[in-house]
């Protein structure tokens, strides 16, 4: 009798619990909708980050402008690199801490990953104070360019605190159970990015100082719109004394690496495209590729948003070992990925040239065709790119961090840097377009050899629902 006592007792907690968290009859499809929508929408927010730089540089700056921003970009790419290593990876692991009932090394987790996401985005600080003009020479800038690309650069950096500690923190929200405040805090930060950026180049004619200024305060706000998990107390983590430990840093980092890789590449590969660009059509072809990389950033971003969002119900899985729902969640994915990098195809294949338009404020008729080619061309790369994206953020979520890491390393680096070195000297800016498509074309067969490798697909029978593996398994007790 007490043992059924007890035993009814918990399935009545547990059941509460399930209906204050979201309902017992979730199922996969449904937890996947939510979670991922969520996110995408989140993400495409906030690449309207870079989308609203480069309109209004555009037509405050012209192109002159616009090669400035391209070249100063790829810096941010590290820095929100380090902001999802640190984001993603302390999530992954307070996550799969969650599941198993470890609340307190749970909280630990987040602590010490705010505290190393903090003390790097100082040093990025004092990097931007002291060297942005050195990193601006690095960069490739010109004399028509350095002030510009050195005073976007010091403003960026000086905001890095706030962009690595906001990728943080909506990381460990998302994992929380709270995706809807997630994705508020990202388009809160981009609206008002957008307004900022208007207000600070027109009216206020503060020219490239008030694009980087808007855009290092609009993680502010996001933190701002994220502080309400904790002041209406619907955290569950809390910040706990910590002490430096190897070890939990080495679980926190490493399931981050492969998006600090992938995310810190794109940096590195945006700089050697500049390089090469320049040596091909100068600045002209420098703004082309910021009106196609800028583009790219959007569909990147919304791939972005399905890896984040399949992200939590990956590692509640594995946490659960349930490979069935760890097959419908990536099956999912990859469908919807595959879906979207064809639809998006058609349509910036089909307008084209209205979307150049828009950031080719000059009218500068040197650099349509330019822009045209490469975004017929480049975008056919996104096929394969999803696939990619998907394949090492589920592997770093179900704990196969080398696995990831290799995909990520190919596809950062790998594969693009000598196709675009080798290419572009047979067919010219084509062959800069072409190394894109044909890297990740490359790296999607490594991606599903890694995916099969890591045995974390195979479907096998399991009564459990969807309910009882995300918000917690009743343990039957014997009678």
């Amino acid at each position: 009798y007490t043992t059924l006592f007890r035993s009814s007792k918990k399935m009545i907690r547990t059941r509460k619990k399930r209906k204050k968290e979201g309902g017992k009859n979730d199922s996969v499809p449904v937890l996947f909708t939510r979670y991922v929508s969520l996110n995408v929408m989140g993400m495409i927010g906030l690449s309207c980050y870079i989308l609203a730089d480069t309109y209004f540089v555009s037509k405050a700056l012209g192109a002159s402008g616009l090669a400035s921003l391209n070249l100063a970009i790829s810096v941010y790419s590290i820095i929100s690199a380090t902001g999802l290593m640190f984001g993603i990876g302390g999530a992954t692991r307070f996550a799969i801490l969650k599941t198993q009932g470890e609340d307190e090394e749970a909280s630990r987790v987040f602590t010490w990953t705010a505290v190393m996401g903090l003390i790097t985005g100082l040093i990025f600080a004092a990097l931007g104070l002291f060297f942005s003009g050195a990193v601006a020479m690095r960069l490739g800038a010109d004399k028509e360019t350095f002030e510009m690309t050195d005073t976007y650069l010091k403003v960026i950096l000086c905001f890095a605190p706030c962009f690595i500690l906001n990728n943080v923190v909506l990381a460990f929200v998302r994992n929380d159970r709270n995706p809807a405040l997630s994705m508020t805090a990202m388009l809160t930060g981009s609206i008002g990015n957008v307004i900022l950026d208007y207000l600070f180049m027109f009216p206020l004619s503060m020219g490239i100082f008030g694009a980087a200024f808007a855009t290092g305060l609009a993680p502010a706000m996001s933190l701002a719109v994220l502080s309400l998990h904790f002041i209406k107390k619907k955290n569950t983590f809390r910040i706990k004394n910590v002490r430096p430990a190897l070890g939990r840093s080495k679980n926190i980092l490493m399931p981050g690496l492969s998006s600090f890789i992938t995310e810190v590449s794109s940096g590195i590969v945006l700089i050697v495209f500049n390089l090469v660009i320049i040596g091909l059509a100068g600045n002209t072809g420098v703004a082309a590729y910021g009106i196609v990389a800028n583009l790219a950033l959007v569909v990147i971003a919304v791939f972005t948003g399905i890896a984040q969002g399949i992200q939590p119900l990956a590692s509640t899985g594995y946490g659960r070992d349930d490979k069935k729902m760890l097959g419908q969640v990536l099956g999912y994915a990859a469908g919807l990925a595959v879906i979207l990098a064809v639809s998006v195809y058609i349509v910036v294949s089909l307008f084209s040239d209205p979307i150049i338009h828009i950031f080719n404020s000059e009218g500068n008729q040197a650099l349509i065709p330019i822009a045209r080619s490469g975004i017929r061309l480049y975008f056919t790369g996104f096929l394969f790119a999803g696939i990619n994206i998907l394949a090492a953020a589920f592997l770093s979520a179900v704990m196969q961090p080398k696995l990831a890491f290799i995909i990520s390393v190919v596809r950062g680096g790998a594969a693009i840097l000598p196709m675009v070195l080798v290419l572009s000297r047979i067919f010219g800016m084509n062959g800069v377009w072409l190394s894109f498509p044909l890297a990740e074309f490359i790296t999607c067969i490594i991606s599903v050899g890694g995916v099969w490798k890591s045995g974390m697909i195979t479907r096998r029978q399991n009564s459990r629902d969807s309910a009882e593996i995300f918000y917690g398994k009743e343990k039957e007790n014997a009678v």
